[in-house]
């Protein structure tokens, strides 16, 4: 979760103030935008990277007791209370449930910045950007009443 705090934290030191007021690029994005939805894809990737971890680990666990269980059914009774009456038994338990409440954590992260990332793809493809006055060769089409012309400029 401090990995989160961090990435959060830089997105803020991002979007500082004193950023805002600089002039735009000739691009028209902001460097919150531009760099934003790469670094929450990125973070969307190691979040889902590291809940595959986790999860592989809970299944390890899960099967070590499930061996355990089969080798010796007397292993795997339970108390009254429903929790495995043999030490080792619960343990290996409890730590694979432990791996699967951090997979499900590290998942809803990734979901979420995936998310973000994808509001800012669209935030950024829907914002008028002016066009360069550097263009050499620009195709042109234009609607006339009954045809379509196809044409191109040629600057010099």
């Amino acid at each position: 979760m401090t990995r989160v705090i961090a990435l959060l934290l830089a997105l803020v030191l991002v979007s500082s103030p004193a950023l805002a007021q600089e002039p735009a690029p000739a691009a028209g994005s902001k460097p919150l935008i531009k760099y934003g939805k790469w670094l929450l894809a990125a973070g969307a990737l190691g979040m889902n990277y590291l809940a595959a971890r986790a999860h592989d680990r809970a299944d390890d666990n899960f099967n070590a007791l499930e061996d355990r269980c089969l080798a010796d059914h007397a292993l795997c009774a339970l108390d009254a209370s429903g929790r495995y009456a043999d030490g080792q038994s619960e343990a290996l338990y409890q730590t694979s449930l432990h791996y699967d409440r951090m997979a499900r954590r590290w998942l809803f992260g990734g979901e979420t910045a995936l998310a973000g990332a994808a509001a800012l793809f669209v935030w950024e493809l829907t914002r008028h950007t002016p066009k360069p006055d550097n263009i050499p060769f620009e195709p042109e089409v234009r609607s006339l009443r009954q045809a379509t012309g196809v044409g191109f400029k040629l600057a010099f």
